[in-house]
């Protein structure tokens, strides 16, 4: 039976297509001669270092929170740029397992949809990385997380978002991308979240006071100019209290020198060369269980650099598990 089934969404398996690149005689040289494509109905356990990847088709949530629509090209956006990076990587068997696409803008069984395939990753030794997709993708993301927990004695998770915004706004009428952290937080007792990248020009005195009051761990983006023993010590602080690691990457929290093909552009942010540091250093706890990277908007993305770094953030995700 399909994990999916009743949910009212569109799902398609990983489609070997969507990866091209430089032709070689030499296997193993790039990611499209490389990569494998499922159906995640057909994805069986085994003890190797595995990776699923799975795309998040939708920008209802950017829709809703009134930002502006086309992230939901991202995922097709960023494995084109993937299939066409160098391995530098050994034993690692990566598959695509396709995308989770919204349908009549019901991003509440979209977000189901997701969340049912990393349950299904994580509870078969797989590591997912989802490719969005609007930042809604946090929440189905984490209750993904959650479930395949369920059970076990160690199973408080901590949120580490690379983010110029708190995405903690109130749920008024709908969810959308700008609430998935609030929801989190205000369900769930056993979690931690620390933003990094957050810009006072970009969050109102009401979401401060709601970080405040929900004991968020704040690490401004003048802060994130370099990565130094401070933010070394908040971090290992950080992790030290949780079991598990859920990072999720917003791109609008880069520069738009490097990312400008985002939902919500800013000449403020990080730079590349933070995050990559960063990561490396949360990756050496061994404890990141699941990633994503959300609001790649290739409408407004020049010369696909977005893209490309949004797809070097996977390969290095890769080669540091």
């Amino acid at each position: 039976m399909s994990i999916l089934k009743d949910l009212n969404i569109n799902y398609t398996k990983g489609d070997a297509n969507n990866f091209s690149g430089r032709k070689t005689a030499l296997k193993n040289q790039y990611w499209h001669q490389d990569i494998k494509v499922s159906h995640i109905d057909d994805i069986q356990f085994n003890n190797e270092t595995n990776i699923g990847i799975i795309g998040y088709v939708c920008d209802e949530g950017v829709r809703r929170n009134k930002g502006r629509i086309g992230a939901k090209n991202g995922p097709k956006s960023v494995r084109n740029k993937l299939g066409k990076l160098p391995i530098h990587f050994k034993n690692k068997n990566i598959t695509d397992f396709g995308d989770i696409i919204c349908v009549d803008e019901n991003l509440e069984d979209c977000q189901k949809g997701l969340s049912a395939i990393v349950q299904k990753l994580i509870s078969n030794n797989s590591f997912p990385i989802a490719i969005g997709g609007g930042h809604d993708i946090a929440y189905a993301n984490f209750n993904g997380i959650k479930k395949a927990l369920k059970g076990k004695q160690k199973n408080k998770i901590g949120i580490i978002n690379f983010d110029a915004h708190f995405d903690l706004r109130p749920v008024e009428n709908q969810p959308n991308s700008g609430t998935p952290f609030n929801q989190i937080l205000s369900e769930n007792e056993n979690v931690e979240y620390l933003v990094l990248g957050i810009q006072q020009q970009s969050n109102t005195k009401e979401l401060f006071q709601i970080a405040h009051d929900k004991n968020v761990n704040i690490i401004n983006s003048f802060e994130c100019d370099s990565f130094n023993s401070d933010i070394e010590d908040k971090l290992n602080s950080f992790i030290n209290k949780v079991d598990h690691l859920y990072i999720t990457i917003d791109l609008d929290g880069f520069s738009s020198a490097y990312a400008t093909g985002v939902s919500a552009p800013s000449p403020l942010g990080f730079s590349p060369n933070f995050v990559f540091k960063t990561l490396s250093h949360i990756f050496k706890s061994k404890k990141v269980i699941s990633c994503d990277i959300a609001e790649l908007n290739p409408t407004f993305d020049v010369d696909t650099n977005t893209a490309s770094l949004a797809a070097r953030i996977i390969d290095f995700i890769v080669v540091n598990l």
